[in-house]
Protein backbone atom coordinates (compact mmCIF):
# COMPACT_ATOMS: atom_id res chain seq x y z
CA UNK A 1 0.00 0.00 0.00
CA UNK A 2 1.25 2.88 -0.46
CA UNK A 3 1.72 5.88 1.89
CA UNK A 4 1.76 9.49 1.87
CA UNK A 5 4.65 11.56 3.22
CA UNK A 6 4.41 12.30 6.79
CA UNK A 7 6.30 16.04 7.09
CA UNK A 8 6.44 17.13 11.08
CA UNK A 9 7.87 19.14 13.36
CA UNK A 10 7.38 21.80 15.69
CA UNK A 11 5.21 25.25 16.30
CA UNK A 12 7.68 27.72 16.24
CA UNK A 13 11.45 27.76 16.49
CA UNK A 14 12.12 30.44 18.73
CA UNK A 15 12.17 28.96 21.65
CA UNK A 16 15.12 30.31 24.14
CA UNK A 17 14.66 27.40 26.21
CA UNK A 18 15.47 24.85 23.74
CA UNK A 19 19.26 25.95 24.17
CA UNK A 20 21.35 23.35 25.58
CA UNK A 21 18.72 20.31 24.92
CA UNK A 22 17.60 20.74 21.16
CA UNK A 23 20.10 23.99 20.24
CA UNK A 24 23.56 23.78 21.30
CA UNK A 25 24.25 26.15 23.77
CA UNK A 26 25.17 29.97 23.19
CA UNK A 27 22.91 29.43 19.66
CA UNK A 28 22.20 32.54 18.37
CA UNK A 29 18.54 33.77 18.27
CA UNK A 30 19.20 34.15 14.36
CA UNK A 31 20.60 30.69 14.00
CA UNK A 32 17.38 29.22 15.35
CA UNK A 33 15.85 28.18 12.07
CA UNK A 34 18.97 27.11 10.64
CA UNK A 35 19.78 24.70 13.09
CA UNK A 36 16.25 23.83 12.89
CA UNK A 37 15.94 22.69 9.78
CA UNK A 38 19.10 20.10 10.27
CA UNK A 39 16.88 18.38 12.78
CA UNK A 40 12.75 18.74 10.96
CA UNK A 41 11.75 18.78 7.28
CA UNK A 42 8.92 21.50 8.16
CA UNK A 43 7.75 24.10 10.67
CA UNK A 44 4.93 26.56 11.63
CA UNK A 45 5.75 29.91 12.26
CA UNK A 46 3.27 31.07 14.88
CA UNK A 47 4.50 34.34 14.62
CA UNK A 48 2.97 35.55 11.39
CA UNK A 49 -0.10 35.30 13.52
CA UNK A 50 0.51 38.79 15.31
CA UNK A 51 2.08 40.52 12.65
CA UNK A 52 2.58 40.20 8.92
CA UNK A 53 6.26 39.27 8.27
CA UNK A 54 8.43 42.02 6.06
CA UNK A 55 8.95 40.38 3.03
CA UNK A 56 13.18 40.47 3.93
CA UNK A 57 12.22 38.10 7.01
CA UNK A 58 10.24 35.74 5.15
CA UNK A 59 12.70 35.99 2.16
CA UNK A 60 15.60 35.35 5.31
CA UNK A 61 13.59 32.16 6.06
CA UNK A 62 14.10 30.54 2.68
CA UNK A 63 17.90 31.30 2.83
CA UNK A 64 18.35 29.77 6.17
CA UNK A 65 16.93 25.97 5.47
CA UNK A 66 17.69 24.37 2.76
CA UNK A 67 15.81 22.45 -0.50
CA UNK A 68 13.04 20.70 0.39
CA UNK A 69 11.89 22.34 3.33
CA UNK A 70 8.64 23.41 4.30
CA UNK A 71 7.73 26.44 6.04
CA UNK A 72 3.46 26.92 7.07
CA UNK A 73 2.42 29.72 8.70
CA UNK A 74 -1.10 31.15 10.37
CA UNK A 75 -3.10 33.73 8.90
CA UNK A 76 -2.58 37.04 10.63
CA UNK A 77 -5.31 37.68 13.89
CA UNK A 78 -6.30 40.80 11.83
CA UNK A 79 -8.21 38.01 9.36
CA UNK A 80 -8.99 35.70 11.54
CA UNK A 81 -10.05 37.61 14.96
CA UNK A 82 -10.62 40.93 13.94
CA UNK A 83 -11.00 42.27 17.16
CA UNK A 84 -9.15 45.02 19.33
CA UNK A 85 -9.50 42.67 22.42
CA UNK A 86 -9.73 39.37 23.58
CA UNK A 87 -13.13 38.95 21.67
CA UNK A 88 -13.07 38.19 18.14
CA UNK A 89 -15.21 41.17 16.35
CA UNK A 90 -18.02 39.28 14.20
CA UNK A 91 -18.64 42.46 11.64
CA UNK A 92 -15.07 42.22 10.44
CA UNK A 93 -13.89 38.40 10.17
CA UNK A 94 -13.33 37.39 6.95
CA UNK A 95 -15.55 40.71 5.69
CA UNK A 96 -13.97 41.88 2.31
CA UNK A 97 -13.25 45.51 3.44
CA UNK A 98 -11.77 45.14 6.14
CA UNK A 99 -9.44 41.76 5.43
CA UNK A 100 -9.05 42.15 1.56
CA UNK A 101 -5.60 44.14 1.86
CA UNK A 102 -4.10 42.45 4.97
CA UNK A 103 -5.03 39.04 3.08
CA UNK A 104 -3.34 40.51 -0.13
CA UNK A 105 -0.17 41.33 1.96
CA UNK A 106 0.84 38.33 3.43
CA UNK A 107 -0.23 36.29 0.33
CA UNK A 108 2.40 38.33 -1.81
CA UNK A 109 4.98 38.38 1.44
CA UNK A 110 4.73 34.55 2.13
CA UNK A 111 5.35 34.11 -1.60
CA UNK A 112 8.79 35.30 -1.10
CA UNK A 113 9.68 31.31 0.31
CA UNK A 114 9.20 30.69 -3.01
CA UNK A 115 9.03 26.43 -3.16
CA UNK A 116 9.71 26.50 0.76
CA UNK A 117 5.92 27.71 1.03
CA UNK A 118 3.99 24.79 2.97
CA UNK A 119 0.08 25.54 4.04
CA UNK A 120 -1.28 28.16 5.36
CA UNK A 121 -3.66 28.31 8.47
CA UNK A 122 -7.20 29.89 9.28
CA UNK A 123 -6.86 29.69 12.80
CA UNK A 124 -10.03 30.84 13.66
CA UNK A 125 -10.93 31.70 18.05
CA UNK A 126 -13.70 30.08 19.73
CA UNK A 127 -17.33 32.47 18.33
CA UNK A 128 -19.97 33.16 21.04
CA UNK A 129 -23.39 34.20 19.71
CA UNK A 130 -22.41 37.95 19.10
CA UNK A 131 -19.64 36.69 16.71
CA UNK A 132 -21.89 34.66 15.01
CA UNK A 133 -25.15 33.35 15.87
CA UNK A 134 -24.62 29.95 14.52
CA UNK A 135 -22.37 28.38 12.28
CA UNK A 136 -24.12 29.14 8.65
CA UNK A 137 -23.36 33.21 8.33
CA UNK A 138 -19.79 32.13 9.17
CA UNK A 139 -19.84 29.65 6.53
CA UNK A 140 -21.08 31.63 4.09
CA UNK A 141 -18.27 34.34 4.59
CA UNK A 142 -15.63 31.32 4.77
CA UNK A 143 -16.53 30.48 1.53
CA UNK A 144 -16.56 33.42 -0.22
CA UNK A 145 -13.20 34.06 1.88
CA UNK A 146 -11.97 31.05 0.69
CA UNK A 147 -13.17 31.82 -3.13
CA UNK A 148 -10.58 34.80 -3.13
CA UNK A 149 -7.61 33.08 -2.61
CA UNK A 150 -5.16 32.75 -5.35
CA UNK A 151 -5.52 29.09 -6.61
CA UNK A 152 -2.76 26.51 -5.95
CA UNK A 153 -2.04 28.42 -2.34
CA UNK A 154 -3.16 25.58 0.45
CA UNK A 155 -4.90 26.63 3.20
CA UNK A 156 -6.15 24.69 6.16
CA UNK A 157 -8.96 26.00 8.50
CA UNK A 158 -8.85 25.04 12.22
CA UNK A 159 -11.53 25.91 14.16
CA UNK A 160 -12.42 26.10 17.89
CA UNK A 161 -16.05 25.88 17.44
CA UNK A 162 -16.75 21.88 18.00
CA UNK A 163 -20.40 21.98 16.85
CA UNK A 164 -19.33 23.05 13.54
CA UNK A 165 -17.20 20.60 12.56
CA UNK A 166 -19.94 18.86 10.58
CA UNK A 167 -21.18 17.91 7.15
CA UNK A 168 -21.59 22.23 6.13
CA UNK A 169 -18.19 23.15 6.89
CA UNK A 170 -16.56 19.81 5.20
CA UNK A 171 -18.81 20.49 1.48
CA UNK A 172 -17.10 24.28 1.78
CA UNK A 173 -13.67 22.72 2.23
CA UNK A 174 -13.71 20.50 -0.45
CA UNK A 175 -15.27 22.77 -2.66
CA UNK A 176 -11.75 24.93 -2.42
CA UNK A 177 -9.36 22.23 -1.55
CA UNK A 178 -8.87 23.36 1.76
CA UNK A 179 -8.04 20.77 4.96
CA UNK A 180 -9.83 20.64 8.06
CA UNK A 181 -7.21 21.28 10.32
CA UNK A 182 -7.29 18.05 12.85
CA UNK A 183 -6.10 19.51 16.47
CA UNK A 184 -5.70 18.06 19.68
CA UNK A 185 -6.94 20.61 21.95
CA UNK A 186 -8.30 20.22 25.37
CA UNK A 187 -11.89 21.27 24.88
CA UNK A 188 -12.15 19.78 20.69
CA UNK A 189 -13.38 16.40 20.50
CA UNK A 190 -10.20 13.67 19.31
CA UNK A 191 -10.80 13.31 14.96
CA UNK A 192 -11.53 9.87 15.80
CA UNK A 193 -14.11 10.67 16.95
CA UNK A 194 -15.41 12.88 14.60
CA UNK A 195 -14.17 10.36 12.32
CA UNK A 196 -16.80 7.66 13.39
CA UNK A 197 -19.65 10.07 11.41
CA UNK A 198 -17.49 12.01 8.64
CA UNK A 199 -15.05 12.03 6.14
CA UNK A 200 -12.95 14.40 7.70
CA UNK A 201 -10.85 14.38 4.33
CA UNK A 202 -11.47 17.08 2.19
CA UNK A 203 -8.43 17.29 -0.13
CA UNK A 204 -4.95 15.13 -0.84
CA UNK A 205 -3.07 16.67 2.20
CA UNK A 206 -3.75 16.69 5.94
CA UNK A 207 -2.88 19.21 8.69
CA UNK A 208 -2.14 18.02 12.21
CA UNK A 209 -1.54 20.34 15.00
CA UNK A 210 -0.73 18.98 18.58
CA UNK A 211 -1.62 21.67 20.91
CA UNK A 212 -2.46 20.04 24.00
CA UNK A 213 -3.76 21.70 27.74
CA UNK A 214 -1.79 24.83 28.57
CA UNK A 215 -2.28 25.22 31.78
CA UNK A 216 -2.26 21.81 32.70
CA UNK A 217 1.86 22.24 31.61
CA UNK A 218 2.03 25.35 32.76
CA UNK A 219 1.57 24.44 36.36
CA UNK A 220 4.50 22.12 36.15
CA UNK A 221 7.24 24.50 34.33
CA UNK A 222 8.02 27.95 33.20
CA UNK A 223 10.37 26.31 31.02
CA UNK A 224 10.22 24.09 27.63
CA UNK A 225 13.21 22.37 27.59
CA UNK A 226 11.95 18.77 28.75
CA UNK A 227 8.51 16.48 28.84
CA UNK A 228 6.25 17.20 32.44
CA UNK A 229 3.54 14.90 31.07
CA UNK A 230 3.60 11.44 29.94
CA UNK A 231 0.78 11.83 26.84
CA UNK A 232 2.29 8.23 25.32
CA UNK A 233 -1.28 7.01 25.34
CA UNK A 234 -2.86 9.84 23.37
CA UNK A 235 0.54 10.11 20.91
CA UNK A 236 -0.28 6.21 20.82
CA UNK A 237 -4.31 6.82 20.05
CA UNK A 238 -3.21 9.90 16.99
CA UNK A 239 -0.55 7.20 15.60
CA UNK A 240 -3.71 4.71 15.19
CA UNK A 241 -5.36 7.37 13.05
CA UNK A 242 -2.60 8.38 11.53
CA UNK A 243 -2.14 4.60 10.44
CA UNK A 244 -5.91 5.02 8.39
CA UNK A 245 -5.00 8.52 7.41
CA UNK A 246 -1.44 8.38 5.72
CA UNK A 247 -2.32 6.15 3.06
CA UNK A 248 -5.18 8.35 2.08
CA UNK A 249 -3.20 11.47 1.37
CA UNK A 250 -0.34 12.45 -0.46
CA UNK A 251 1.38 14.76 1.77
CA UNK A 252 0.43 15.10 6.21
CA UNK A 253 2.03 17.57 8.05
CA UNK A 254 1.96 17.74 11.68
CA UNK A 255 3.27 19.92 14.52
CA UNK A 256 3.67 20.02 18.24
CA UNK A 257 2.92 22.35 20.81
CA UNK A 258 5.36 23.13 23.85
CA UNK A 259 2.17 23.10 25.71
CA UNK A 260 1.40 19.33 24.82
CA UNK A 261 3.68 17.46 27.19
CA UNK A 262 6.15 20.19 27.91
CA UNK A 263 8.88 20.13 24.93
CA UNK A 264 7.39 20.23 21.37
CA UNK A 265 10.30 18.14 19.74
CA UNK A 266 10.73 15.44 22.02
CA UNK A 267 6.91 15.04 21.62
CA UNK A 268 7.16 14.96 17.39
CA UNK A 269 9.25 12.78 17.90
CA UNK A 270 7.83 10.01 19.71
CA UNK A 271 4.32 10.59 17.46
CA UNK A 272 7.22 9.64 14.48
CA UNK A 273 8.97 6.88 16.39
CA UNK A 274 5.76 5.16 17.14
CA UNK A 275 4.64 5.98 13.27
CA UNK A 276 8.19 4.19 12.20
CA UNK A 277 8.93 7.68 10.24
CA UNK A 278 11.56 9.22 12.00
CA UNK A 279 14.36 10.15 10.43
CA UNK A 280 16.74 11.91 13.32
CA UNK A 281 17.71 10.94 16.46
CA UNK A 282 15.73 12.10 19.35
CA UNK A 283 18.51 14.98 21.14
CA UNK A 284 20.26 14.05 24.08
CA UNK A 285 18.47 15.13 27.25
CA UNK A 286 15.50 16.22 25.93
CA UNK A 287 13.04 13.08 26.20
CA UNK A 288 14.29 12.20 30.21
CA UNK A 289 10.93 12.72 32.44
CA UNK A 290 11.56 15.17 35.09
CA UNK A 291 12.58 14.06 38.63
CA UNK A 292 10.17 13.96 40.51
Amino acid sequence: MSVGRFLYGTSSWSEKSWEGVFYPRGTKSGDYLGCYARQFCTVEADTTYYRIPARELVAGWRAKTPAGFVLCAKFPRSIVHAGAGEKPDGTRVLVPEHVAADTARFVDVMSALGPRLGPLVLQFPYFNKTAFASAEPFLERLDAYLATLPAGLRVGVELRNKAWIGAGLLEVLRRHRAALVLVDLVYMPHPDELARGLDLLTTDWSYVRLIGDRAAVEERTETFDRLVLDQGARLERWAEFLRGLLPRVRETFAFANNHFAGHGPATIRDLARRLDRERAPLAPDAAGWPEE
